[in-house]
């Protein structure tokens, strides 16, 4: 596989994410519905804890690129959803140092939403990868 990333502009990058990506030679494609802070039995953790909803949220994702086979790396497009933008902002080296650990620097899409579908929520992941 061969990503090639797309930035008419610097600042992005040096945030840690690309404009776009283009992605050739690959053969496979994962979409992966929303990840939040729930536990293996689907119960919501961490209330009121940024940091710790954003950690875990990533572990989740984390799991279902790993049970497809495909690491973080892999990961082309990012859209996080949060109920509180200026929180995530805040806490947004959790992101961006496990982003910058895998060596990956996916197109990303940050949107504020009233709430997420458990109220307690405030961010939840939605990612593709292509291996």
């Amino acid at each position: 596989m061969e990503r090639t990333a797309v930035n008419p502009w610097a600042w992005s990058a040096e945030m840690g994410f690309n404009q776009g990506e283009i992605v050739c030679g690959h053969s496979r494609t994962l979409y992966c519905s929303g990840q939040t802070a729930m536990s293996a039995d689907g119960k919501p953790q961490h209330a009121d804890d940024m940091a710790a909803q954003l950690g875990l949220s990533l572990d989740n994702l984390e799991a279902v690129l790993g049970e497809a086979g495909m690491p973080l790396a892999n990961l082309v497009r990012l859209n996080v959803y949060t109920t509180d933008v200026d929180l995530l902002f805040r806490h947004y080296g959790v992101l961006a140092s496990r982003l910058g650990a895998a060596r990956v620097a996916p197109a990303i899409t940050m949107l504020g939403v009233t709430r997420l579908a458990i109220p307690v929520l405030m961010v939840e992941l939605e990612g593709t990868a292509v291996a």
